[in-house]
């Protein structure tokens, strides 16, 4: 896209400190959108804030963990109060796992995972919902994952998290497609992103990255099982990793007028990956 095609939106980006989400609201900015941005690191959130307002568009930061529906009260009524409606929620906030096995996943990743992979854009939108319902239109996109078609490109709980996240997109689709409500998702593959070190323990992401290289362990035990199986797979991707702007270009275009008729949709950012 280019110009102003989101004049007078406004528009939630969460997960926008770094990353897609970033890169997503500099780009629904320059397109002409009131930004709010949302994300659980304060000084990142606040820094992209002011890359918006410097280039001259308008921006506001939320900072907090939108698993927490206070945090989550906060965002909504903040655009509300700021920019006076709400067209566009970009749910984009997400952590990844340490593609362990359903037997070897922990308790805590597996609550994280899902509460800040599903649960939180769930409560997001369910809040943001009655906005848009009132207005009589309003736009919802989510950043699936690859992980969100087949069970072979993450660890159980990512996959499971993003397999509910197509779930949440259907519905949404089916249940308010009659009053004005579009909602899709992309599903990138591989991207140039922080998601890994922001996710894990620095002992976890150093056994998980000896495991893809086919590396020893540091404490010279056995790799993982998940990643072990991973690796094989993860290694046939025949796609490049894409750039975080590439995969905001395609959640622009889906909240976009000229997605009119898409609803309901997953769409791959994967450089065909999905197709193979």
């Amino acid at each position: 896209m280019s110009g102003k095609g989101f004049e007078g939106r406004s528009v939630i980006v969460t997960g926008a400190a770094s990353g897609i989400g970033r890169a997503a609201a500099l780009m629904f900015a320059k397109e002409g959108a009131k930004v709010l941005v949302a994300d659980l690191n304060k000084d990142g959130a606040e820094e992209t804030a002011k890359a918006i307002e410097a280039a001259g568009s308008t921006a506001v930061a939320v900072a907090g963990d939108l698993s927490d529906p206070q945090v989550v009260d906060e965002v909504v009524a903040t655009v509300i109060r700021t920019f006076g409606s709400l067209d566009v929620l970009v749910n984009n906030a997400g952590i990844t796992d340490s593609m362990s096995a359903l037997a070897d996943v922990e308790d805590a990743e597996w609550e994280r995972v899902i509460r800040i992979n599903l649960t939180a854009p769930f409560l997001l939108t369910r809040a943001a919902l009655p906005h848009m319902l009132e207005a009589g239109h309003g736009t919802i996109v989510f950043t699936a994952s690859e992980a969100g078609f087949r069970g072979s490109a993450s660890g159980t709980a990512y996959t499971a998290s993003k397999h509910g996240v197509v779930g949440l997109v259907k519905s949404l689709a089916v249940m308010y497609r009659g009053q004005g409500i579009r909602t899709n998702a992309i599903a990138p593959g591989g991207t140039q992103t922080n998601n890994l070190t922001n996710s894990l323990e620095p002992a976890k992401i150093t056994a998980l990255v000896n495991t893809m290289l086919g590396e020893a362990q540091p404490d010279g035990g056995p790799a993982p099982h998940g990643p072990t199986v991973m690796r094989d797979f993860l290694r046939t991707n025949p796609g490049r990793r894409s750039t975080p702007e590439e995969q905001a270009a395609a959640i622009v275009f889906l909240a976009s007028d000229a997605a009119e008729m898409i609803n309901g949709a997953v769409l791959p950012v994967d450089d065909g990956w999905s197709a193979v």
